[in-house]
């Protein structure tokens, strides 16, 4: 199983970095930006990223199912009924894409029995993958180099290094940051980017820890999840429970992306409101 994950993870790096070049064509023009029927944006990018994305994963693996953003409704119950299926956000960082600075990624990540098993996190502007299979290790690749592996850092009180949503932060992420400086006796140095390369910065080492006290969906961490796995950090709700896919409900629970994991993170974790 392993050759054959190794061989997937292969072609779903190249899936990947094909629906980054129809996104760049769109990036580099003029495009139109439509409204969600929750109001958030979304372009033509996402949609054709989506279509690139689906169809050759339907190729390559066609008895998967597909759950993508950009998806139609699918039923829960025969959802629920699935042991394996992708999961996709052809275009993580919308509003980093319609603002152009380039923090944008595309996510594809492979769910078993409820586990990340294979992820690939891609950034279009930079060229850069990010990708991890279960037992394989965890890799960074920018362009056409040779992929290097990537781990994350030992925690060091006197330098705190925190991961914050360009997009997305609020009282909760406030109150993280100042129960961390008063932990370490430190103000923590702020490392700001958008879409799911802020767990990727944890998982290189470059951040202890992203607090996301916010709403995600399951497309959002499943690949960048398993990359963070992989190279040795974890993703805790804030009860401590690994993050789970394929359940009930697509949305994610708050969430702590960890580097060292001998530090307890969960102490700074001020409470998610309920309902």
């Amino acid at each position: 199983m392993t050759g054959h994950r190794d061989s997937l993870l292969t072609q779903v790096i190249d899936v990947a970095r094909a629906a980054g070049t129809v996104i760049l064509d769109v990036y580099e023009k003029e495009y139109e930006v439509i409204e969600k029927a929750d109001g958030s944006p979304v372009t033509t990018a996402d949609h054709r990223a989506h279509d690139v994305i689906v169809e050759q994963l339907q190729a390559l693996t066609p008895q998967t199912p597909i759950v993508s953003e950009e998806s139609k409704d699918i039923d829960t119950d025969q959802r629920l009924q699935w042991s394996q299926m992708w999961l996709v956000d052809p275009l993580d960082g919308t509003k980093e894409f319609i603002r152009r600075n380039g923090e944008f990624s595309v996510n594809i990540g492979l769910v078993e029995d409820g586990q990340p098993t294979l992820g690939v996190v891609y950034s279009p502007c930079s060229q850069t993958s990010y990708f991890a299979a279960q037992g394989t290790g965890a890799w960074r690749q920018v362009a056409d180099a040779s992929p290097e592996p990537i781990q994350v850092a030992p925690y060091d009180p006197a330098r705190p290094r925190m991961v914050a949503s360009r997009s997305h932060s609020g009282a909760a992420v406030s109150a993280f940051h100042d129960a961390l400086a008063t932990s370490s006796g430190h103000t923590p140095t702020i490392v700001s980017m958008g879409s799911a390369l802020k767990v990727c910065v944890v998982a290189q080492g470059d951040a202890d820890i992203y607090p996301r006290l916010g709403p995600t969906s399951e497309w959002d961490t499943c690949a960048s999840h398993c990359v963070l796995s992989e190279a040795g950090g974890q993703l805790l709700d804030c009860s401590g429970a690994e993050l789970g896919y394929n359940k009930a409900s697509i949305l994610n629970p708050w969430f702590l992306a960890i580097g060292d994991p001998n530090f307890d993170w969960l102490a700074l974790c001020p409470p998610e409101p309920s309902g």
